[in-house]
């Protein structure tokens, strides 16, 4: 039978509800890192956690798989390239808040409507920010919502200006598609739910390639042309910035 621990572990002093207790273990190595830590022995893995090193070495074994940690050539462990890879994503996600939010609130101000900032997910688009209208009447979308990848104005603008979508569409959409991309910005009514209206705009980085959908969406009894300045004024400021 497996020896009981002399000592609780720190995973095992302060598990998450619910939780899986060897995930709450192999966090507790990542959180063994401290600032001014290049790498850590085995030994040090097993007393900052107070876990078995024949545990921490399972653990590792899991981690090193998933990049998260890396065994150097004299047996000690470092963090892995997977963690740089998602510092990257959260510090860029951090910033990007910075800059999205205030755009998309002046755009909500300046005309009552909701105001959201698409990306592409696989095959489906993200809602990854979102300001709603004051209008108790207004669809419900919520930041971190997945979205169809071929409905809805955001949506249009995404395949408009994507190279890939455009190599794996027809005739019919090529046209659409290069209208859209002459003038702009696209809108529609009802293209993602009845009722509903839409107008999106592209979002490009600094090196010219597609970052986002800018999209202002509104009952299609509210919708007005004149908001089409705004969302492709709001997404210009953007470009560049993100």
């Amino acid at each position: 039978m497996p020896r009981k621990a002399q000592t609780e572990s720190l995973a095992d002093a302060d598990a998450a509800p619910g939780g899986a207790a060897s995930v709450d273990r192999a966090l507790t190595l990542l959180s063994a890192f401290r600032t001014g830590d290049t790498s850590l022995s085995l030994a040090e893995l097993a007393e900052r956690t107070q876990l078995y090193k024949s545990t921490v070495l399972r653990l590792l074994a899991s981690l090193e798989h998933a990049r998260l940690i890396q065994k150097l050539d004299d047996g000690r462990y470092a963090l892995g390239a997977e963690v740089a890879r998602l510092h990257g994503l959260y510090a860029a996600a951090f910033s990007l808040d910075r800059v999205v939010l205030p755009v998309l609130r002046e755009l909500v101000a300046a005309t009552g409507e909701s105001a959201a900032y698409h990306v592409r997910q696989g095959d489906a688009r993200l809602c990854l920010y979102r300001v709603d209208s004051p209008h108790p009447i207004r669809d419900h979308i919520k930041a971190g919502d997945v979205l169809p990848a071929d409905r809805g104005t955001g949506a249009r603008i995404l395949i408009a200006f994507s190279t890939r979508e455009q190599r794996a569409r027809g005739q019919k959409d090529h046209q659409l598609n290069a209208r859209i991309r002459e003038q702009g910005y696209y809108t529609a009514v009802g293209d993602r739910l009845a009722e509903v209206a839409g107008i999106s705009a592209p979002v490009f980085r600094a090196d010219g390639t597609l970052a986002a959908a800018l999209t202002l969406t509104m009952p299609a009894h509210r919708y007005v042309e004149r908001h089409i300045k705004a969302v492709v004024r709001a997404a210009g400021k953007l470009s560049g910035e993100v």
